[in-house]
């Protein structure tokens, strides 16, 4: 099928002011940025209560729908790229987090493909049309980093590597999301694991962060323990440390990491669905990524369930692009990507 691409507005800055690509099949890039606005067609609680309307007086909050809306699953792209732009000029400047050049003095191919555009409603062709669009990226030799997007998105695209594998899934995460169904629908934010697990290609999965209550029940954790998930609770990680984590994610040739944004704690993540306290922090992240990156190859990224307008200062959309930026470093540094 054809895949269709919203390009990035000329008046509108790209991930860090990365080259734009109109074309899939021209893509010429060591790591492709593509907004994905997938939402699913269920809707949730959400507590509207959290959106302080002090601070943030031109948020109108009507309904749950108007916060899970697919307008808000665009907004997250928008936003990242937005704030790219606090880096964008300093790319090349001494960076303490990597003691040195961010890139490894090596010269990394960047390319912003745009949104890929979705029809309403149609959840078939849209599911199709993600898996199209992350299979073009792959033929063409890029890594794709997605911006969500709803935290189903990861399901079509793990189906793009069905040629491409194995792979050893590493979700970071509040929540299991291992439901089989819900309302019916199966490649939902809360499923999108257990239609992982279901992937041939996929041999393995680790999912860190865990905490809190949410979707998953008894049944669930169940089928995660069965499937042979290696769960990491967040209490886990900060007591233990990254090293300690990284020798409990399994070895693989390669890694492909999702990211709902609820993973990481508040205090650099605030604008999401269900803040948790005691979440994944940011050299947790970097560190996690930079240790994945040195025992195999990152297959690809995707930041899932930013919500701008659930945000404070833009925290969450500054510190994801950071992190984005670390992800790419850390392939950088470890030879993956760039001559």
């Amino acid at each position: 099928m054809e895949v269709k691409l919203e390009h990035v507005p000329a008046e509108m800055p790209t991930f860090a002011d990365a080259p734009r690509c109109e074309r899939l099949e021209d893509l010429d890039a060591d790591v492709a940025i593509i907004g994905i606005p997938y939402k699913s067609p269920y809707e949730v609680s959400v507590p509207l209560d959290s959106v302080d309307t002090a601070v943030q007086p031109a948020v109108v909050v009507q309904s749950a729908a108007t916060m899970r809306s697919a307008a808000t699953m665009r907004s997250a792209a928008v936003a990242l790229r937005k704030q790219s732009m606090v880096y964008a000029h300093s790319l090349r400047h001494y960076d303490f987090d990597f003691a040195g050049d961010l890139f490894a003095g090596r010269d990394v191919r960047i390319a912003d493909c745009g949104d890929l555009a979705l029809e309403a409603g149609k959840y078939e062709e849209q599911l199709q049309s993600i898996t199209q669009a992350i299979r073009k990226i792959l033929e063409r030799g890029a890594v794709p980093i997605v911006l969500g997007g709803d935290h189903g998105t990861p399901s079509p695209i793990l189906r793009a590597y069905q040629n491409h594998g194995p792979l050893c899934v590493v979700q970071i995460d509040a929540h299991l999301d291992f439901r089989d169904e819900r309302e019916g629908f199966k490649d939902g934010f809360s499923s999108q694991m257990r239609r992982a697990a279901e992937m041939p290609w996929v041999e393995s999965m680790a999912q860190i962060g865990l905490r809190g209550v949410g979707s998953g029940r008894q049944e669930e954790y169940e089928a995660a323990l069965e499937y042979g998930s290696v769960m990491v609770r967040a209490q886990e990680l900060h007591q233990l440390g990254v090293d300690g984590i990284l020798e409990r994610i399994p070895e693989a040739a390669k890694y492909y990491i999702t990211i709902d944004s609820d993973g990481l704690d508040p205090s650099i993540a605030p604008g999401v669905y269900y803040p948790s306290p005691g979440g994944v922090g940011y050299f947790e992240m970097t560190d996690l990524v930079k240790g994945i990156a040195r025992r195999g190859a990152i297959a690809g990224i995707d930041f899932c369930e930013v919500v701008p307008v659930l945000d404070v200062r833009d925290l969450t959309s500054i510190f994801a692009s950071r992190l984005i930026l670390n992800f790419i470093g850390s392939m950088a540094h470890s030879g993956q990507i760039g001559g």
